[in-house]
This record gives structure tokens, sequence and C-alpha cells, in this order.
């Protein structure tokens, strides 16, 4: 574990661990520094494993039916709970009460608290006095800074040598961030030191060493904070390249991203992920995906930069329709296209050697 671990998770996921209302828990059981996680809540796929349901999960991490259930998991591997983690990304970011019962248990039970989502559990007076009176942690990772700490932008970008990345997406929970420390990974393989610029709750629960929370920020104050996360970066450790994750898509009606990271963030290339099989935006039937050339012809109209490669996620497709995607793509593009959990992101990495090299 590095200097970020934090201590052994229970990851809850009631209902959505098959879905992508489940992506918080999905990121955590591919990889986590801050977390060992030790089992994960969700009683629609109780008995079987993370990794026979997603690709890319860590082995070994057994999905339970209740937290009761899970902390006897726990223990009998000698790894006690110290955190309950809420996995959950619903839309709109709230908080069942379902999974607000689990909380006000897993309190009583002397375990840590940690949420990503909108509604802070530390604004709700019962949960704090229970907190208080067991003598455990409850954490908003949404509650922005106080805004006399708040960063505004300044410029100090153009002094960063680092080739920037944005990993853009088409549409919400498609995959962006899975792919993002795919590719950090793959540019350290390479001899390309990395890091990953973290820009949701999930990616700091993962330990992203310089994140910040995108949508929990004052419009003031997002690129500012964005800028001030590479900063941080360059300024510690000098890493020959960042990828910088991108949070929803340019042209979402409801999470509208990627203009924050291409005018803060001056991106040299963008690589963006695509899922070929959906047709309308996620969660909003009736809302349907612009087409893929369309996309790219907007990012690069905004940024002035170029859409190097596209990742694919396979979500609705077998093996076969996701390489004939891939094929489809990259000959209507010109540019590479991969599906990166299965195939690996060689070429991706290949796409951006122009700017690697001349650094």
């Amino acid at each position: 574990m590095t200097e970020v671990y934090e201590g052994n998770a229970v990851v809850y996921c009631e209902g959505a661990f098959q879905t992508t209302n489940g992506k918080t828990a999905h990121g955590l059981t591919r990889r986590s520094r801050r977390y060992k996680v030790v089992t994960v809540i969700d009683s629609t796929c109780s008995g079987r494993d993370a990794d026979e349901i997603l690709v890319g999960a860590a082995p070994g991490i057994p999905i339970v039916g209740s937290l009761e259930e899970a902390l006897a998991v726990a223990s009998g591997r000698g790894a006690e709970a110290t955190h309950l983690v809420i996995g959950l990304a619903p839309d709109g970011g709230r908080l069942p009460d379902q999974a607000r019962l689990v909380v006000r248990d897993a309190i009583g039970r002397g375990l840590n608290v940690v949420s990503g989502l909108h509604d802070f559990l530390t604004e709700d007076d019962a949960l704090t006095a229970l907190a208080a009176e067991a003598g455990v942690t409850l954490f908003d990772i949404r509650r922005p800074p106080p805004r006399s700490e708040l960063h505004f932008f300044s410029g100090v970008i153009e002094q960063v040598e680092s080739v920037r990345v944005a990993l853009l997406g088409t549409d919400s929970a498609v995959g962006k961030r899975t792919t993002a420390w795919l590719l950090v990974d793959a540019l350290n393989s390479a001899g390309h030191s990395a890091e990953l610029i973290g820009t949701g709750q999930t990616a700091w629960l993962q330990g992203a060493r310089y994140s910040m929370i995108l949508d929990s920020v004052v419009n003031d104050f997002l690129t500012g904070e964005i800028e001030h996360a590479i900063w941080s970066a360059w300024s510690e450790v000098r890493p020959a390249a960042m990828v910088l994750e991108g949070q929803g898509s340019l042209l979402n009606p409801a999470y509208p991203g990627g203009y924050e990271l291409l005018a803060a963030g001056r991106p040299h290339a963008v690589v963006l992920q695509h899922a070929p099989a959906r047709r309308d935006y996620d969660g909003f039937p009736g809302y349907p995906i612009q087409p893929l050339g369309h996309q790219v012809q907007a990012i690069e109209v905004v940024s002035g930069k170029p859409v190097v490669a596209v990742t694919v996620n396979a979500e609705g497709l077998d093996e076969a329709a996701t390489r004939r995607a891939c094929e489809a793509i990259s000959a209507e593009l010109d540019i590479p296209a991969v599906e990166p959990l299965r195939d690996g992101i060689g070429p991706v990495v290949e796409a951006l050697r122009p700017w690697l090299d001349r650094r």
C-alpha cells in the first residue's frame, strides 16, 4: 500500500453493481490505493465475486447481501473492516433512504463512513450525533473547501512542461476514469512518468494524488482548481505526462463536461472514450447521443487540439462486434480505436508519441 492507505473498506452498492449507477464501486474494485476493498454489498448479485461481473475487477472480492455478512467476511479474512464507502453514483447524487439505514448501522458497528454523493452525511444531525457517540468519522468527499482556499485561474499552467492528455467521453458513465488509469499505467510502463489528474470522487477514493472534485466547485474557481491540481503535480513530481480525467461529455444535456478541462487544462491532445452500442445518453432515453464524428469535431473546434485515438467501451457488444466497431471507427476517423480493457492501450501511447518524443 502507498502512503494514502486509510483502511479496509466495505463498499455499499445495493442494487447497482451491474449498472452504470455502480461506477464508484466499479472503480474501487478495479483499483484503490486508499482502501483495501474487502467486499461489496449488493444483494442482487450476492454470492459472486466482483471479477465475475466486471471486467478488470481485482480477483477475490466477494459480493454479499448485507452489512452483517460483509463484516463477517472481512473478519474471516483477517481484514477487519474500518470503513463503509458508498459505492453508488445515481443520477443527481442523492443518498437513497435504504442506504441511510445501512449508514446508521455501520456507524453503530464502529465504521467510518465515506460518501461521494451530494447529500452530505455531515449535515444530518442524527448521523453526526451517532458518529460522535461511536467515535467514528463521517467524510463527504464532495464537500468543497472554503472559498478562501480555492484558486482562481492565473496562467501558471503555461509553465507546466508535462504532455497533457484529456481523456474525454461521448457520455457520462462511459469508462473515462478507468481508461485514464490504464493510460497512466501504460505511459509509466513505456518509460514516460505519468500522473492522473482526478476530477471526480471516485478518483479520489482510488488514491489519485492530484485531484479535485469538479462538480462541487463554485464556477468562478473551477478552472483555477483544475490548473492548481496540474500545477501541484508539476511542481512536486515533474511527470513527463499527465492524463486529465474527463467528466460527463461535451454535449451531454444533464452532465455537460469537458469545456473546463480543454480551457484550463490546456491539453496537447485528446483521447475520446465511446460506447458504440449506446444510442441515448445514459439515464436519459429520448436524448440521442450525437454521432461520433460530430463529437470529435466539436472537441477539436473548441480546443484547437486533435482527438488522436478513440477508446471503446464494449458494453452490449460481444468480442466480434467490439472488434468490428473498432475497425469501423478507425476507418471513419483515421485514428486508432481500441478496447483498452481487453486489448490494451498500446496504440494510444503510440498516437501520443509525437508529443512525448518532443518533450
